[in-house]
């Protein structure tokens, strides 16, 4: 891999990681939904900005409803269900556990979509799983809490939604112009956690710290379209299984940023149960890329 390749890959999966930190950053002072609704809100106008200013294409009628569909679960769903679990657990936690939307993916395609697995990958999915399994067993034998168990649901169901709007979507990545495909799902998101937030969180907030202010801007500028820009630069110049293995480092990655900044603590358990993860991960990684 060339120097610069490198520099891209490495500063995307470092900017993929802080999404979490600075998501924990928020959910501390603003309640999570109305916090991505507000996101969601002021980056579809940026994105708009950048869609007019490449031209991009308008998708096919047939793919509007996948983009729409990615929006609902693959973005809007998944990051409510993770924004909701990091105000309850520590964000480097959620992070892992968000990160067997591949395992997920994958059973998706052999199971609905009829798409074979080599049995490498088989085996990975049984370990991935079994590592996810461990996390929760052990934190609930440390005396889990009403409201960890729940960030736990929230942060499968993040897993699960984004795995949902991945396979609907699936079909269209190739004909649907990144950027476009973009707007389309923020605009979606925003509509729903907007909506979400005021069914279930009240009065949005009127004031922030500059913390928040911050990371909210880190938020929908850096993760919402750096991210986005560097993962396709990246997607140009490393080879796909490259550059799936070199996301699996945003988990442990993202653990650092939280106990280096928002002072959380993770316990051996999880150490344990996240190595057993993203080992699970590595070998479906490995296994696919072989196929």
């Amino acid at each position: 891999m060339q120097g610069s390749a490198l520099l891209i890959a490495g500063t995307f999966v470092a900017i993929w990681a802080s999404a979490f930190t600075v998501a924990g950053v928020v959910v501390k002072e603003w309640p999570p939904l109305w916090s991505l609704g507000i996101r969601f809100g002021l980056t579809a106008p940026m994105l708009l900005v950048i869609v007019l200013a490449l031209r991009s294409r308008l998708p096919a009628p047939g793919d509007i409803g996948r983009v729409v569909v990615l929006g609902l679960c693959g973005m809007g769903g998944y990051l409510a269900f993770a924004w909701l679990a990091m105000a309850r657990i520590p964000t480097g936690l959620v992070a892992l556990i968000c990160a067997t939307t591949p395992l997920m993916v994958a059973a998706g395609e052999s199971l609905f979509l009829r798409r074979p697995l080599p049995g490498l990958a088989w085996v990975g999915l049984a370990i991935g799983w079994s590592g996810v399994a461990l996390l929760g067993f052990l934190r609930a034998v440390d005396g889990l809490a009403a409201a960890e168990a729940l960030g736990f649901v929230f942060a499968i169901g993040a897993a699960i939604s984004q795995a949902v709007g991945l396979l609907v979507y699936a079909p269209a990545k190739g004909r649907v112009d990144i950027w476009m495909a973009s707007l389309g799902q923020t605009t979606v998101s925003a509509v729903l956690c907007l909506a979400l937030a005021v069914a279930l969180e009240g009065a949005p907030p009127t004031s922030a710290s500059w913390p928040t202010w911050a990371a909210m801007v880190w938020s929908m500028v850096v993760v919402g379209i750096g991210a986005y820009a560097l993962n396709f630069a990246m997607m140009r110049r490393v080879p796909a299984s490259t550059a799936s293995a070199l996301q699996l480092l945003a988990p442990p990655l993202a653990a650092v940023f939280g106990w280096a900044l928002l002072g959380e603590r993770l316990y051996v358990s999880d150490i344990v149960g996240g190595v057993l993860t993203l080992g699970g991960l590595a070998l479906l990684v490995h296994a696919r890329s072989r196929a």
